[in-house]
């Protein structure tokens, strides 16, 4: 074996591991280490020094993150968690405890379910509302 070829095996190496890990765990970015790792191989390969490999490994382990990472995290990412509050934006509901703005506190029905409700006026219990947003969990509300 030419002494040329024992450090570009090992760089081969390090980029197998790191596929290998970027298809099995969950974590996004060791695919990147795998670039870098053979950018460094071919640079071994090429008869560069130590020093040159890893100043290879860094440049294409940055380069890669810092132009490719976000952009495919945006094509494969998706939209993420689908809010459960959202369709119930315009909805109405009715309320089943005091909506108090002061205190904070305030129960509606809108669906069949019981939700948290806020506003920024008094709303008394068996006023029909319209649901205007959400805040977390908690759907702001107006009078209909």
């Amino acid at each position: 074996m030419n002494l040329l070829e024992v450090p570009a095996l090992a760089w081969l190496a390090v980029a197998t591991i790191a596929a290998i890990l970027e298809v099995s765990v969950p974590h996004f970015g060791s695919a990147f280490v795998s670039a870098g790792a053979v950018a460094a191989a071919v640079t071994a390969f090429l008869g560069y020094s130590v020093t040159a490999q890893f100043a290879a490994f860094v440049v294409v382990l940055t380069a890669s993150i810092a132009l490719l990472r976000t952009r495919i995290l945006e094509r494969v990412g998706g939209p993420g968690v689908p809010s459960r509050t959202a369709p119930l934006i315009g909805r109405h509901g009715i309320v089943t405890h005091e909506v108090d703005p002061t205190v904070g506190t305030g129960r509606v029905n809108v669906g069949g379910e019981d939700w948290a409700a806020r506003s920024g006026e008094m709303i008394t219990v068996g006023t029909k509302v319209r649901v205007v947003g959400a805040d977390g969990i908690v759907l702001e509300v107006t009078r209909v």
